[in-house]
């Protein structure tokens, strides 16, 4: 499903930051746009910067699960300081699963925004996650039925005159043999 996604900018707080960028939401089945600007208040700005597909897969449904039980479910969107044009920020994609926000947060170098799951794609989620999740069955592993303390380590070795030899350390080995 393509999702646009709404941008808005407003005046930094600091002298450092001319301007401070956020996520503000999205918008599913949006069409084609490239930073057209939605409306204005004062000095602050909202851009419907890019539209970007949101793909769901039947091996995510747990993660989409997690996200769907949330207080307030959510989808991320991911973000990178431009490199190239105009555009301050470049929208890398779209995500529904708090996982692979996590995964891509690890790096560093991307931006990762959370914004709230309008009811259209709440409903979308919620219908692929009851038609592709299955709830994995925990098996537990039995033990091996090998008995370890049997056998002591040294024990019949002709090199280890004594069984007190097995715990002595390589100098006191050494003051013995002289």
């Amino acid at each position: 499903m393509p999702l646009g996604i709404v941008l808005r900018r407003a005046p930094g707080v600091t002298r450092w930051a001319k301007w401070v960028w956020t996520a503000s939401a999205v918008m599913p089945g949006a069409g084609e746009a490239d930073w057209r600007v939605l409306r204005t208040e004062g000095e602050v700005t909202e851009y419907h910067a890019a539209t970007v597909p949101l793909e769901l897969h039947g091996a995510d449904t747990d993660a989409y699960l997690h996200e769907l039980s949330a207080k307030q479910p959510s989808v991320y969107v991911i973000l990178r300081e431009a490199t190239e044009g105009e555009a301050p920020l470049e929208v890398l994609t779209v995500t529904a699963s708090p996982y692979e926000a996590q995964d891509y947060s690890d790096s560093g170098e991307e931006i990762i925004e959370k914004v709230p799951m309008p009811p259209a794609l709440y409903a979308l989620v919620t219908n692929f996650v009851e038609e592709f999740h299955e709830e994995e069955v925990f098996i537990k592993r039995k033990r091996d039925k090998k008995r370890i303390d049997l056998v002591e380590d040294g024990v019949g070795d002709p090199r280890i005159g004594k069984l007190e030899d097995v715990y002595a350390s390589p100098a006191q080995q050494r003051r013995r043999m002289n």
